[in-house]
């Protein structure tokens, strides 16, 4: 088995073997002696590892360098589908202490552990993992998958979702029920299957003691077309907020019933004008700069699809452009959605630091060692400061209720 970063932070527990010692351990350790760490330390204990023995989360994250640390905790969050931590940073900002994190991919969870200290647990559809989170928590974050459902519009409930990695959320939603829920996901959730997918997320969630600002009698009966444009209502923009992308995605605020609510207000938009020369670094090695090769491909394609009538192929930007295209885990490929004009150069790809800058992620989030990995790593992620705008908004109007 390949080594990981944690691997070699936590060498006095090699000899521990155990499923998800290293989430547990590191749990453990950034949410000491409190109520929301029992189940993790109780296993620990279990397992031969006395959590006492555990050093501090100040002493821990001193020692590892770990800068993105929950500045007040005034409230509870778990942040599932976690990537590399772009919710997790901007619900710390406002005071929130993360008490679940979970992630599959394993390249993600080392660069999560990097920033935060903490190891997510791995997969969230297996009982057990599900099984460990805290009872109680404030609110749930997750930017899942788009999956059409195969039972859509049967109105069984949560059966109706059985099979997709969505189900799962909705299952956590019901044992605990957390005051809120932040979902983000692309803008083509709400056309995915002809807007069946939107609808049977919103009727699996309210089905379950939530509401949002779409009418529950248009989530329960449609039509679907007059659902679709409520929806739409939640599609917020990068570049509405201060981050020089035209990344459009749907923020999904639900909150229980039972609190005094009638609306959910979304943030306004930003008047102020964006500039690609903000995300941009200084003397960017040449090793950035796209290949001959690479470039004539990146025309030839793009005068075909010219041809054809369609407005495909590479993307040019510079300093002075408003903002970039959008980002995908993609880039790695061949940069073609964003590339930079370099005056008597080929144009070159964006460096990791600037693909972490075009996402809003903080100047001392570190970087994974692999190139490709960042790339897919940031171009998969959510925009930091549009969360940190929904989420301003849900500890005012929510969470303070």
């Amino acid at each position: 088995m390949k080594k990981t970063i944690y691997n070699n932070t936590f060498t006095r527990f090699t000899d521990k073997e155990f499923d998800e010692k290293y989430a547990l351990i590191s749990h453990a350790i950034q949410l000491g002696d409190t109520i929301n760490a029992k189940k993790y330390r109780d296993i620990l204990k279990e397992n031969g590892i006395d959590a006492s023995d555990l050093p501090s989360a100040e002493l821990f994250n001193k020692d590892n360098k770990i800068e993105l640390v929950p500045e007040r905790n005034k409230f509870t969050f778990i942040d599932l589908f976690a990537g590399i931590g772009g919710f997790r940073i901007a619900m710390q900002k406002l005071g929130g202490q993360c008490v679940f994190s979970s992630e599959w991919d394993e390249p993600a969870k080392e660069t999560y552990f990097r920033n935060y200290g903490e190891v997510p647990f791995g997969d969230i559809t297996i009982p057990a993992t599900k099984a460990l989170i805290p009872d109680k928590f404030d609110v749930l974050c997750a930017g899942f998958p788009c999956q059409p459902f195969s039972n859509a519009g049967l109105k069984k409930g949560i059966e109706d979702t059985r099979g997709t990695l969505f189900y799962h959320i909705a299952e956590i939603l019901r044992d605990h029920q957390p005051k809120a829920v932040l979902l983000e996901n692309v803008r083509g959730l709400i056309s995915n299957d002809k807007g069946k997918t939107i609808q049977t997320v919103l009727r699996t969630i309210t089905g379950m003691g939530y509401t949002c600002n779409v009418p529950q009698e248009l989530i329960d009966n449609g039509p679907v077309s007059k659902l679709k444009e409520e929806c739409a209502k939640m599609v917020l923009c990068a570049k509405d907020y201060g981050v020089p992308q035209n990344r459009p995605r749907i923020y999904i605020v639900l909150w229980k019933k039972d609190l005094d609510i009638k609306e959910f207000l979304y943030p306004e938009t930003e008047n102020t004008k964006t500039k690609v020369s903000t995300i941009l670094e200084k003397n960017v090695p040449d090793t950035f700069t796209i290949s001959d090769k690479l470039w004539a491909g990146h025309q030839r394609r793009k005068l075909e699809h010219e041809e054809k009538g369609n407005g495909f192929g590479y993307c040019l930007f510079n300093g002075d452009s408003e903002y970039t295209s959008t980002i995908s885990r993609r880039y790695y490929k061949d940069g073609s959605e964003i590339l930079i004009e370099q005056p008597g150069k080929n144009p070159r790809k964006l460096t990791p630091r600037e693909a972490a800058n075009l996402q809003g992620f903080p100047k001392e989030f570190k970087l994974p060692d692999s190139n490709t990995k960042a790339y897919q790593q940031f171009g998969n992620s959510v925009a930091v400061p549009v969360v940190e705008k929904v989420s301003e908004q849900i500890v005012k109007q929510i969470l303070e209720v």
